[in-house]
C-alpha cells in the first residue's frame, strides 16, 4: 500500500521505524475486562525525500484521541511547570510585552503557561479541544476556547477582535493531522509585527539517542528545524531565531515572524542549519539506520528483565507515560515482567496500561511493595524521579533506564 506525505503528497518510499500493531499509548484499560475489546493499529514511521518531514502513515482520527477524557495534564510536572514561568519571563523581556499584548497559547491544556503571563496583567487566551482541561484553566483565571486550531478557528478569532503579539504552541506541532491547515492559522492571528514561539522533540537528539519511544499514534510528526522551515514557508510563516532546550530529551523552540515580517535571522539558526546537515538529515541513509537501532535497545532491556527473573528480583515502573507504553509494547513487555507501574495523576491509578495490561498505583505502592528495580519510563524527567524517590536505597532499590542504553542507577 503505497502512502504520501503528510505535507506535500510525494509518495513515501523511505521508512524509519516499523514498531508493529501497538493500541494508542493513552487508551488506558478500566479493568482486565476491557482487554478482549482492545484495539491496535499499525505504528511505522516513514520520511519523505522532498520535504524531510517524518510522519506516521495510520491517520488515526485526532477527536478521538484527544476527547474529552484526554488523560494528559501539564501542570503534574513541576519541572515542565517552570519551563512555562521561564518561557513567560523571557519572552515579556525579549519582545516588551505588556497590559496592551494579547498572548494566545494553542493546546493551552490547563492553563499551565498562561497563568504566568495572566499575573503580569498580560491579555490571554487559550485554544484547547479537551474540555476537562479547559474546564481546569478556566477555574484558573485563564480565558479557554474549546476547539482545535486551524485557519478555520483563527478566522473565527480575528473576527470576534483577537490579534496576537505572540503565539505559544508547545508539544503540538507533533500532534496535528493536518500541519499545513494548523501552521496556516498562525500566520492568519499574528499582528504585522508578532511573534510566533513552537517548541517540539526535535528529531536530530530522538535519532542520536534512539529515543523510538517517543513514535506514538498521537505523534503524527517527527520534526527537524529542516522540514519545519520548508511548511511554515508554504503556510505564511518564516522561522528568524530557533533555541536547543532539554525538554522532552531535546527539543527546538522555533521563533517565527509573517513572511513579510523584518526581523534578521540569527546566529543560532545558522548554526543549527549547519549542524543537522551535518548530521545527515538531508540524508536517507541517516533515517534508515534510525530503525535497525531499536532492537538493540529492546534486546538489551529484556535481557535485564530475564536475570532479573533468575534472580528473584521484582521490577516495577515509574511514570505511566506515554513514551513508556511504546516503549513497553514495542519490547513486548507485559505484567509477567514488571508487576506494577506508579504515576501521579490520579485519572491513570487504578487502571490497566494499553498493550502490556500492567497495573496502575499511585506512588505511595513503592514504599509498600518494595521492588527491587524502578524501571524509570519517562527518561527526560529521571533526576526529577530519583530525587524524590531515593527512599527505595534504604531497601537497595535501584533505578533502571533503559534508553539510549540500559543504566542501573
Amino acid at each position: 500500500m503505497s502512502h504520501q506525505c503528510r505535507f506535500c503528497s510525494a509518495p513515501l518510499t523511505t521508512v524509519v521505524a516499523d514498531l508493529g500493531s501497538t493500541p494508542w499509548s493513552n487508551a488506558f484499560l478500566p479493568d482486565a475486562a476491557a482487554i478482549a475489546k482492545e484495539r491496535s493499529f499499525p505504528l511505522r514511521v516513514m520520511v519523505c525525500a522532498e520535504c524531510f518531514l517524518v510522519q506516521t502513515t495510520e491517520n488515526v482520527p485526532a477527536d478521538e484521541i484527544f476527547n474529552a477524557d484526554y488523560a494528559y495534564l501539564s501542570s503534574f510536572s513541576t519541572s515542565w511547570l517552570e519551563h512555562a514561568k521561564r518561557y513567560a519571563e523571557m519572552m515579556t523581556e525579549r519582545f516588551g510585552l505588556s497590559a496592551a499584548s494579547t498572548v494566545v497559547e494553542v493546546a493551552s491544556n490547563d492553563g499551565y503557561l498562561l497563568q504566568y503571563f495572566a499575573a503580569k496583567d498580560i491579555q490571554v487566551l487559550g485554544v484547547e479541544p479537551a474540555a476537562n482541561a479547559a474546564k481546569i484553566a478556566e477555574s484558573r483565571g485563564v480565558a479557554t476556547k474549546v476547539a482545535f486550531f486551524g485557519r478555520q478557528t483563527a478566522q473565527a478569532l480575528v473576527e470576534g477582535g483577537v490579534r496576537a503579539d505572540v503565539t505559544a504552541a508547545n508539544n503540538v506541532l507533533a500532534h496535528v493531522p493536518d500541519i499545513a491547515d494548523f501552521v496556516s492559522g498562525f500566520a492568519i492571528l499574528l499582528k504585522p509585527d508578532g511573534v510566533s514561539t513552537f517548541e517540539f522533540p526535535h528529531l536530530l537528539t530522538m535519532i542520536d539517542g534512539i529515543q523510538f519511544d517517543t513514535i506514538y499514534h498521537e505523534h503524527y510528526s517527527y520534526m527537524s528545524l529542516l522540514a519545519v522551515e520548508r511548511i511554515f514557508g508554504a503556510c505564511g510563516l518564516k522561522v528568524f531565531d530557533v533555541e536547543e532546550i532539554p525538554t522532552h530529551g531535546g527539543s527546538l523552540r522555533v521563533f517565527a515572524q509573517k513572511a513579510e515580517g523584518a526581523r534578521a535571522v540569527t546566529d543560532r539558526l545558522l548554526a543549527l542549519r549547519a549542524k543537522e546537515e551535518a548530521f545527515g538529515l538531508k540524508e536517507m541513509a541517516t533515517y534508515e539506520r534510525f530503525g535497525t537501532r531499536i532492537e538493540g535497545v529492546c534486546e538489551a532491556f529484556k535481557a535485564f528483565l530475564r536475570q532479573a527473573k533468575v534472580a528473584g528480583k521484582t521490577v516495577a515502573a515509574y511514570g505511566a507515560a506515554a513514551k513508556g507504553n511504546t516503549f513497553l509494547n514495542v519490547c513486548r513487555v507485559n505484567a509477567d515482567d514488571i508487576v506494577f507501574v506508579v504515576d501521579r495523576s490520579d485519572i491513570k491509578q487504578g487502571k490497566l496500561l494499553p498493550g502490556s495490561h500492567i497495573p496502575v498505583y499511585a506512588p505511595s505502592h513503592i514504599e509498600a511493595a518494595k521492588p527491587d528495580y524502578l524501571v524509570i519510563l519517562p527518561w527526560n524527567l529521571t533526576e526529577e524521579i530519583v530525587k524524590s524517590n531515593d527512599y527505595i536505597r534504604a531497601w537497595d532499590g535501584r533505578f533502571v533506564v533503559a534508553i539510549p542504553t540500559l543504566r542501573i542507577l
